[in-house]
């Protein structure tokens, strides 16, 4: 923890080896939650460069009152949600109303890779993509993730709702394959 500590000193004080080594302590966990928020490798990186930039840009604001990575997590996912953003009006989402609201049984998961998950995810349309990863994924309500995403409740609820159906039937898809299994 003192080691951080001095590492976030270090970057206050603009030292590039400070950065280097805050990065590489930090850029791992932090690459994760950049690809569950996009469809490629590619741009999970160019989330994850704008996440650091603004990081190391906004530093001197971080506050001990929470830790580092949450603090620096919350600015991943912000600039995650920002970049989604700029392309959502090409994927608009469904407002509760056009739903298919279904109550989907349980998928166990256990059987899957991490990856395969992740991929699973990252091929949901956008705005259910968004929405899982903020509720499943970040622990957020559906009233802050419209409050974050300027849409309303209704739209949250059922874009999660719709993220778990589209889920539900890639999984039964898969297993159909894998498996033989109807």
């Amino acid at each position: 923890m003192q080691k951080e500590e001095k590492l976030i000193e270090g970057c206050k004080n603009g030292d590039r080896k400070s950065q280097q080594f805050l990065y590489e302590l930090h850029s791992k966990r932090m690459f994760f939650i950049c690809q569950r928020y996009s469809k490629s490798l590619q741009e999970a990186e160019d989330i994850l460069q704008e996440s650091f930039i603004k990081v190391f840009k906004n530093i001197h604001q971080f506050r001990s009152e929470a830790s580092f990575f949450s603090w620096m997590k919350r600015i991943v996912v912000n600039t995650a949600l920002n970049h989604q953003r700029s392309k959502l009006y090409l994927f608009p989402m469904v407002d509760v109303e056009e739903a298919d609201l279904r109550q989907d049984d349980n998928v166990v998961l256990g059987d899957y890779h991490f990856n395969e998950l992740l991929d699973m995810v990252r091929e949901l349309p956008s705005g259910c993509q968004i929405v899982f990863n903020l509720y499943a994924l970040e622990g957020y309500n559906h009233r802050e993730i419209a409050d974050m995403l300027k849409i309303s409740e209704g739209t949250s609820k059922s874009q999660y709702s719709r993220a778990k159906s589209l889920l539900k039937g890639k999984i039964c898809k898969a297993e159909t394959v894998t498996y033989g299994r109807v």
